[in-house]
């Protein structure tokens, strides 16, 4: 046997060995494999993004050279760029004429407007509130022309782009540099409209060093950075330049949100930068899948084939020894078995003596000599019943315990109907259930069975409360009214007995009955750890539990 397990042994560390070397290399290979397919083709994407990128600048510059601005302000400025702009690229969302306009252009700037069929012609401020032209000193950045035109967009000529931040940044450093230059994103045509960036180009006419307006393109991000390729290995991700840790980014219907980078949350598996509108764009790229993961999960399985090899090598070998293990557990099994049947008719044994001492002990003070047949035989069989009924409920419980209430049922004492039962519902243990049942049916049949002096039955309530914290004590209290010392039954011998010693004994505790004005009074009080016995209790269950295969 110690020779079979050696061999088994050396077999089951050699497959192992051999398992874990294969599953190792293919773990390195995977991993170079994802990161190279990533790798370029995040480069791919960049370089696709950097060419979109300059193709659109590109559009701005060209048509900045070929829009020649008027000497005077005339409507449709933008007509005889329209067929080239859409001949190069139509996916703009706004191309639009921003002229800079003097104070003294402003009457003739808004008449062009109005020419033009645009609904506001009036120069008003970014906010839509109306321009006073005496209060103007320099010249105003004026949007005069633009397209598409539609419903949304027909509004927006005659809004002057000096009090919007993004704007007028865009055009004064575009001003001042004299080349195209692209804005911070911003929402386009309306204020919560998608979040692109506009790139304007100046026009300079010949012999002049001072633009006269701009030509302007927007752009949606999400379209401008490519990212609605649901079969892409990466996510694409924009720095904000407006908000330092702040990153913009593209959901499947290209709507465009911005979220907060945290310093412990995942780092972009790569970086790229690419230029536009004069300044530099990072691109963070965050891998779909987790390729250190993917090589661990074919790892695993290239080991878990090599292990089932191994192992079923392994079991032709381990036959004899996997059936000598299973006839030991069998054996062992069956000692278990046997030792807990034998406990259990132990257990069996002591509670029948038990019912039966207390049966005996009812059955001898009942027919003690000189008591009424009649009487004795009706208390006897009350006793016996409520015994009965106490064993016929811990038997459904496995003897775990019992309600407290389901001593009061009708099968177990009589004028069940007329006793008032309230209290905490709490399960008591197999030897106070039986003394209490007892007592419970004691108390009720020495109850006033006919009429009181007055012409009523005793009205009967029961109650329990359990009090303290540690140790809690359990107070129980049996009153019947309507009724008194003459009119109630005398208790029995048996009865002093159980309610003024036995039944305190057996829960540990103390009682006392008395008569009132109006009523007939029982109280008892005991410590809950007796009441509830947990120790029985435990032992009960372990009893009751089935038994385990050794190991």
């Amino acid at each position: 046997m110690v020779r079979l397990g050696f061999i088994i042994g050396f077999i089951a560390l050699l497959g192992a060995l051999l398992s874990g070397l294969a599953a190792y290399r293919v773990h390195d290979q995977e991993l170079a494999l994802d990161r190279i397919a990533l790798a370029r083709a995040i480069d791919v994407h960049a370089s696709l993004v950097q060419d979109r990128s300059t193709e659109r600048e590109l559009l701005a510059r060209v048509a900045s050279g070929l829009f020649r601005a008027p000497s005077v302000l005339k409507p449709n400025m933008l007509e005889p760029l329209r067929s080239a702009i859409y001949a190069f690229k139509t996916d703009f969302v706004v191309a639009g004429w921003v002229a800079r306009l003097q104070p003294n252009e402003l009457v003739a700037a808004q008449a062009a407007i109005a020419a033009a069929g645009f609904p506001k012609s009036q120069i008003r401020d970014y906010n839509d509130k109306p321009i006073d032209p005496a209060s103007l000193t320099q010249p105003i950045d004026v949007l005069m022309d633009l397209e598409p035109r539609s419903d949304e967009t027909k509004s927006l000529p005659g809004r002057s782009y000096n009090q919007d931040q993004v704007r007028s940044a865009m055009l004064a450093r575009a001003r001042i540099e004299k080349r195209s230059v692209a804005s911070d994103p911003v929402p386009l045509l309306r204020e919560n409209g998608p979040i692109g960036v506009i790139v304007a180009a100046p026009v300079i006419p010949e012999g002049a060093t001072e633009p006269v307006g701009f030509i302007t393109f927007s752009y949606e991000l999400a379209s401008l950075m490519l990212t609605n390729d649901d079969l892409s290995l990466f996510s694409v991700a924009l720095k904000d330049p407006r908000k330092e840790g702040s990153e913009l980014i593209a959901n499947d219907q290209g709507v465009v949100s911005t979220r907060m980078t945290a310093t412990d949350g995942p780092a972009p598996s790569a970086t790229r930068t690419v230029s536009f509108g004069g300044r530099d764009w990072q691109l963070g790229y965050y891998a779909k899948t987790n390729s250190a993961r993917r090589a661990e999960q074919t790892a695993i399985i290239v080991a878990a084939i090599g292990f089932a090899i191994t192992a079923m090598v392994c079991g032709l070998f381990g036959y004899v020894a996997y059936n000598n293990l299973r006839l030991s557990r069998e054996i062992q099994v069956r000692i278990g078995f046997e030792r807990r049947l034998t406990a259990v008719i132990d257990e069996l044994n002591h509670r029948v003596k038990n019912i039966l001492a207390v049966i005996q002990s009812i059955v001898t003070r009942t027919l003690r000599h000189g008591s009424d047949i009649d009487v004795a035989r009706e208390l006897l069989i009350g006793r016996i019943h409520a015994m009965s009924n106490v064993v016929s409920l811990l038997s459904e419980s496995q003897w775990q315990g019992v309600k407290l209430k389901g001593l009061f049922e009708a099968r177990a004492i009589p004028h069940a109907d007329r006793i008032a039962v309230s209290g905490p519902d709490i399960a008591v243990s197999a030897r106070a259930a039986q003394s209490l049942s007892l007592l419970f049916f004691e108390l009720a049949s020495h109850s006033d069975e006919g009429l009181s002096l007055v012409g009523k039955h005793p009205h009967i309530t029961a109650n329990w409360t359990v009090t303290g914290e540690a140790p809690e004590v359990f107070q129980f209290r049996w009153e019947e009214f309507n009724t008194s010392e003459a009119t109630r039954r005398p208790d029995s011998d048996f009865g002093l007995i159980l309610l003024d010693r036995v039944a305190p004994e057996a829960l540990g505790g103390t009682a006392k009955r008395y008569f009132t004005d109006v009523s007939y009074v029982y109280e008892l009080t005991a410590p809950m750890d007796t009441v509830v016995d947990m120790t029985e209790r435990d032992r009960t269950e372990k009893l009751s539990q089935p038994v385990k295969p050794a190991r």
